[in-house]
């Protein structure tokens, strides 16, 4: 039988992992897996060896003050993979944490196929990573085109398969009748994934809402969190004593509620992608500790945060990142799109002509699926 190795490193990485392998699942039925991942993996029958949250770490300092027990995770897992023996080691996403394990799997058993996916960000920064993926990664699967020009200059075998967070879906409709109220207006509210992200970004977005409610009566702010975050951002709005605001994880809610909502305050990532798919406005939040910031501001290459944005190279979504990332800021960026219905329009279609071009032919998933089975009969 054969087995393949799933490694994620945060949620993100667990559902982008879950839409492939999900497909992998239904066209070879006889593999046996093992992963480190999360609730999305878990929910098609793999089991994970650590729990997401021992090893979802963000910025520089956070990885500095947790290095020892990194270094002792990374170990752990692979003595778990090198026990396993599987035929693929598929790596998705927490390059700094998936790409040292698959480093050090290869130079103990170089048979195990390796292939990542979601490139590192070569074009932000520290382009010269690339030598050292082409020791150790088999194949690299790439979410944008644009991508290619990098891994083709040092010969890494990759294939682009478009990003699944623009795929379309036909999920089964739910009932929201107990959340959407026909009164109410939804803005749809994203603090992150990881527990740091949601520390910081929290209490900001709390008071951008009770700066909302003195203005307007008629609106509903969801909070779309993970399971794992559910219960601390539910305690800690419930502290706020404000009675127009959902917490909710399930994914076919939320990917309903996102369609449903009239605007979108995002931290910045893969889920802004999400939330163009589903054509609806935003601005795209950021904030760090001051330290994480600098070095950040010494090392990158673009000029934005949001893919959006970056691919144009001009400002489509609003970002407002650091100093600007608070509740009075996000507070008039918001209205003033909410009382100009044509600038909200106008970054519809500009985000939709956007996503045309990081669609595959089929869906990401296919693709990805398709070389994953490619290298199963090789």
């Amino acid at each position: 039988m054969k087995k393949i190795f799933i490694l994620t490193g945060e949620p993100s990485g667990d559902k982008l992992a879950y839409k492939i392998i999900s497909k992998l699942k239904k066209n070879h039925p006889n593999i046996e897996y093992l992963c480190v991942g999360g609730t999305h993996l878990k929910s098609i029958g793999i089991k994970s060896i650590f729990n997401l949250s021992e090893i979802t770490y963000i910025g520089f300092t956070s990885v500095l003050l947790n290095i020892f027990k990194i270094k002792k995770t990374i170990d752990n897992t692979v003595q778990e993979i090198i026990k396993f023996n599987p035929d693929i080691l598929f790596s998705v996403d927490s390059p700094d944490y998936t790409l040292r394990v698959a480093e050090k799997v290869k130079k103990i058993n170089h048979k195990i196929k390796t292939i990542h996916y979601v490139a590192p960000q070569v074009w932000v920064w520290r382009e010269n990573r690339l030598k050292k993926f082409k020791k150790f990664l088999d194949h690299i699967l790439l979410l944008f085109e644009f991508e290619k020009k990098y891994f083709d200059k040092e010969n890494i075998p990759n294939t682009f398969v478009g990003h699944p967070l623009v795929e379309t879906e036909n999920n089964n409709k739910i009932d929201l009748s107990q959340i959407i109220q026909k009164d109410k207006k939804i803005i749809s509210l994203f603090c992150g994934s990881r527990l740091s992200e949601v520390n910081l970004l929290l209490p900001i977005l709390i008071n951008f809402i009770i700066m909302m409610n003195k203005k307007y009566d008629d609106l509903k702010f969801i909070f779309h969190t993970t399971d794992m975050n559910r219960n601390l951002i539910y305690e800690k709005v419930k502290l706020e004593n404000l009675d127009n605001i959902e917490v909710i994880s399930d994914e076919n809610i939320k990917k309903q509620i996102l369609e449903n909502s009239i605007f979108a305050v995002s931290k910045s990532g893969t889920v802004s992608l999400e939330i163009c798919n589903a054509k609806v406005p935003s601005i795209i939040i950021y904030k760090m500790n001051f330290l994480n910031f600098l070095i950040v501001k010494m090392l990158v290459k673009v000029k934005f945060a949001n893919i959006i944005n970056i691919i144009n190279n001009k400002e489509i979504i609003p970002e407002l990142i650091q100093k600007e990332c608070n509740a009075r800021e996000i507070y008039n960026s918001v209205v003033y799109f909410l009382k100009n219905p044509e600038l909200m329009k106008k970054q519809i279609n500009n985000c939709e002509n956007t996503l045309k071009k990081i669609r595959s032919k089929t869906s990401s998933s296919d693709e990805a699926s398709l070389v994953l089975s490619k290298f199963l009969i090789s």
